[in-house]
């Protein structure tokens, strides 16, 4: 078992060490702004604040793990509609104090994992996994045709469906 997490911490090390790397090489003329540098690439303005994982299967070894739940957005930056969401979301406070709780990804392309489209490949939606590696396709929004689906408006049904997320995983452990 030694060995394992040995290679484990070896990879991950790898890792930070191609990421940092890779930001290195770009640094641009706006670091004159006086405001503190975060790494925004993983959170693509979800909550800055916010750790987010950066693959799916990352996301679903941590959560595993971790024992918390998954929450995985899909949107597109091109996409009004998930810019409009990505904006409610990032400013609404208490949500972004409830991500805490969650393993966090948002993906701008789809996985080959055909449960994160239960309905369709549409964005934006937002699926919640459990630390058993379930999709909770009983997580809905209040569309009937796109049931992963949240517009701006929905922001406190999306914060409940997170609430909802978080005590699921009390009641069935």
């Amino acid at each position: 078992a030694m060995e394992k997490s040995y290679v484990s911490m070896f990879l991950l090390l790898i890792v930070i060490s191609c990421a940092l790397a890779k930001d290195a090489g770009k640094k641009d003329s706006k670091d004159t702004t006086a405001k503190p540098k975060l790494p925004q690439t993983l959170s693509r303005g979800w909550g800055d604040q916010l750790i987010w994982t950066q693959t799916y299967e990352e996301a679903l070894f941590r959560a595993k793990h971790s024992q918390k739940p998954l929450m995985i957005i899909h949107h597109l930056e091109d996409c009004p509609h998930s810019q409009a969401l990505k904006k409610v979301f990032a400013e609404h406070k208490d949500i972004q104090k409830l991500a805490e709780k969650f393993i966090l990804l948002n993906l701008v392309y789809e996985t080959t994992d055909k449960n994160l489209a239960p309905d369709g490949q549409y964005v934006p939606r937002v699926l919640f996994i459990d630390p058993s590696l379930t999709v909770r396709a009983d997580i809905t929004g209040r569309y009937s045709n796109r049931l992963y689906a949240y517009e701006p408006s929905d922001i406190s049904l999306l914060y409940s469906n997170m609430q909802k997320a978080l005590k699921l995983l009390k009641t069935e452990l």
